[in-house]
């Protein structure tokens, strides 16, 4: 009986399914936080290959590399050579990743950066947790608190990125900035801060006191909630 049943669910494609398991159907009555990430991976890849179903094919991807971060942070030749995936499925993903660091942006800039700690997180998230390499970067805002720009500073190793306060003063001072919010990744994805971050944190402070630049606050982008100085009374 249990070979029967192992068959039939092979044969059976999502359009099978009852409502309440299609991914499409689960997120437009429960949304998009309901489901898992091979759920949500699925609805991106629209069709499986054959003998596998999308959410089939979109567990194997995410054993495959490891983890939904390490797929959407794949380069070209790595994303491409795996099964169900291509060069339009790549372009298709990195518009859509573009269209959210975007959206993000645009609700930030027509706010306030503290009134919308929100998006200010899912802003910073989006343009830092790709990379496979520490990056440094500064949201330089005016006396509003309204978003200046965001400049990624720093590049760096898989675990360090060298930072400078004086070069951070420099730019603080070309954007006019009244306040600064700090942030950079862990690619480890552990959110933590080192001895490191909070000694270099301490640094561009006493630098940006200098010239009365306000320091809001100092994310560390991992894989969960992006760790907050000032929510942690580092700042």
């Amino acid at each position: 009986m249990l070979s029967f049943y192992l068959i039939l669910d092979y044969v059976m494609g999502i359009k099978d399914w009852a409502s309440d398991d299609r991914p499409r159907d689960k997120l437009l009555k429960r949304g998009p936080s309901a489901l898992t990430d091979a759920e949500l991976l699925a609805i991106f890849l629209r069709t499986g290959t054959h003998g596998k179903s999308a959410v089939d094919l979109a567990r194997d991807l995410l054993l495959d590399f490891g983890s939904l971060k390490a797929l959407l942070g794949a380069d070209q030749q790595r994303f491409c050579q795996s099964n169900g995936l291509g060069e339009a499925k790549y372009a298709q993903l990195q518009a859509v990743m573009e269209m959210a660091r975007r959206h993000f942006k645009e609700s930030l800039q027509r706010g306030d950066a503290l009134s919308s700690p929100d998006i200010t997180r899912a802003y910073l998230s989006a343009q830092l947790r790709g990379y496979s390499y520490e990056v440094f970067a500064c949201l330089f805002l005016d006396n509003q608190n309204r978003v200046i720009e965001l400049t990624e500073l720093f590049r760096g190793t898989i675990d360090a990125a060298s930072v400078y306060p004086r070069e951070v003063a420099k730019q603080a001072l070309h954007h006019n900035a009244a306040a600064v919010i700090f942030a950079h990744n862990h690619p480890s994805g552990i959110s933590e801060p080192s001895l490191a971050d909070k000694q270099i944190t301490d640094r561009l402070k006493q630098a940006m006191a200098l010239f009365d630049i306000r320091v809001l606050d100092h994310f560390i982008i991992g894989d969960g909630e992006p760790y907050s100085f000032a929510e942690h009374g580092l700042i």
